[in-house]
C-alpha cells in the first residue's frame, strides 16, 4: 500500500553536508586538472639542455641548441652604407644573430656584452650580427648614436630592409638570437636577454668554432 504523504525534504545538516561534499569533489577535480596542465605545459615548453654543458644558470641564459640544425631562410638586410646583403655573405663562419631594436630596454641592455664577444672571438671563424629592425628614415642615426652612447665599437650596423625579417625567422620577441653554423643552417636560439660574453657563452661559442681534432694544426 503506498503513502499519498508528500516527501519530506532533507534534513538541514544532510544537505548541508551533501553541498560541502560536491564542492570539495568539484574543488579536488579542478586542482587535479591545474595540476597535469602545469605538468604537460613545463615537459613541452621546457628548453633543450646544450651538448657541451655550457648554460650556466649564473647568466641566466638558456640556450636552445635544436636537436638538429634548421634551414634559414635567406633574408635581406642593409648593412651602414645601404648596401643590401644576405646571410650567405657569412657563409663559411658561425654568425651569433641578433634581432633586435633601439626602443627595446632588454637589446639596449645586452648590446655591449654582444659588442665584447664580437670583440673577443671575432674574425674569419665568427661574427656576431646585430640585425636591427628600427624603421623609419632616422634608423641609421638612432642606431650609431645609440653605438656612440653605449661604446659599442666592434659590432657593424646591419638593418632590415624589408620589414618582414621577424616573420621569415620565426622572431616572437626581442631580443631573439640565433647561433647559426657554417652552413647557414640554425643550430640553436635564445630568445631574451643574456651576457654573452660570459665565460660559458665564450665556451659555447669557441667550442662550435673550433676546427675537429681530425683537422688541427699537428694531426694526422
Amino acid at each position: 500500500m503506498t503513502s499519498d504523504l508528500p516527501e519530506l525534504p532533507a534534513p538541514a545538516p544532510v544537505r548541508n553536508r551533501a553541498r560541502v561534499l560536491l564542492a570539495l569533489t568539484g574543488i579536488a577535480v579542478l586542482t587535479a586538472a591545474l595540476v597535469m596542465g602545469y605538468r604537460e605545459s613545463t615537459r613541452s615548453t621546457a628548453p633543450a639542455r646544450d651538448t657541451t654543458g655550457a648554460s650556466g644558470s649564473k647568466t641566466g641564459f638558456a640556450f636552445n641548441i635544436h636537436p638538429q640544425p634548421r634551414a634559414v631562410p635567406n633574408v635581406r638586410f642593409a648593412d651602414g652604407n645601404g648596401r643590401t646583403m644576405t646571410l650567405q655573405d657569412f657563409r663559411g663562419k658561425f654568425v651569433l644573430l641578433n634581432i633586435w631594436a633601439t626602443w627595446c630596454p632588454p637589446c639596449r641592455e645586452e648590446m655591449p656584452t654582444l659588442d665584447r664577444l664580437q670583440a673577443k672571438l671575432g674574425g674569419p671563424d665568427f661574427e656576431v650580427v646585430a640585425l636591427s629592425i628600427d624603421k623609419g628614415q632616422q634608423r641609421l642615426y638612432l642606431i650609431q648614436e645609440f653605438y656612440l652612447q653605449s661604446g659599442v665599437k666592434s659590432l657593424g650596423i646591419y638593418m632590415d630592409s624589408g620589414g618582414d625579417l621577424t616573420s621569415n625567422l620565426a622572431v616572437v620577441g626581442l631580443p631573439t638570437t640565433l647561433l647559426i653554423d657554417r652552413e647557414g643552417r640554425e643550430i640553436g636560439r635564445k630568445i631574451g636577454p643574456a651576457e654573452w660574453d660570459s665565460p660559458e657563452m665564450i665556451t659555447l661559442i669557441r667550442a662550435y668554432v673550433a676546427p675537429p681534432a681530425s683537422n688541427r694544426p699537428g694531426k694526422r
